[in-house]
């Protein structure tokens, strides 16, 4: 499924359920394929585009994982990534079901190939669970280690290879957001000119400046 950058920043979560859940005026720290991380002062969410669907309406774009008192900024990196993640595989041929929970979503990532929901996103971020339990550090975990879904998507098409180049940037923990973007930007422009080269490798150049 494709959406095209900047879909998030065009159609934001509804004035309604931003306000009812005082995320109003959020900041969107990254959009690949879809999928971005939210935040606004002390709390981060997911914020997910549903795959459009001819037979029901657009249920607009909506609110997952909302944790209300991050206990770090390293959280809110780890929110960046599990987006950029979760939409990378999107791209890659998974299939993001969404179902509310009241005001907010639990996304499965479901393998198109066999139907199966390999991974779930809670709604509401459960907070430290007496012996461990969900987070965002452990589901980025469980996210990064699913295998391709089909073949690549389309890396011929510069708005396709540019998410997917951002979304592999924000892999390395060593990197901001800013530096992210600026180091996809870079491996963009250097994979348009020189085809051979794969996202990977792109990056790596990129890196070597």
């Amino acid at each position: 499924m494709a959406f095209a950058t900047g879909h998030l920043a065009a159609n934001p979560v509804p004035p309604g359920i931003a306000g009812a859940l005082s995320l109003g005026g959020y900041q969107l720290l990254v959009d690949v394929a879809g999928v971005g991380a939210g935040r606004l002062g002390s709390q981060a969410f997911l914020v997910v585009a549903a795959e459009p669907d001819p037979a029901v309406p657009d249920p607009g774009t909506q609110i997952s994982l909302h944790q209300p008192r991050l206990r770090d900024e390293g959280e809110a990196g780890t929110f960046t990534q599990l987006a950029a993640q979760l939409g990378f595989l999107r791209l890659s041929g998974y299939r993001l079901a969404l179902e509310r929970e009241g005001l907010r979503t639990k996304i499965r990532v479901v393998n198109p190939a066999t139907g199966a929901v390999v991974a779930q996103i809670p709604a509401k971020h459960p907070g430290k669970l007496f012996g461990g339990g969900v987070s965002a550090a452990s589901l980025l975990v469980t996210v990064r280690g699913l295998p391709a879904a089909g073949p690549p998507p389309d890396l011929q098409s510069p708005e396709q290879l540019g998410q997917v180049l951002l979304a592999m940037a924000l892999r390395d923990e060593s990197l901001g957001g800013a530096q992210a973007a600026e180091l996809a930007d870079r491996a963009l422009s250097l994979a348009k000119a020189d085809t051979t080269l794969d996202p990977a490798a792109a990056l790596e150049a990129a890196k070597q400046g």
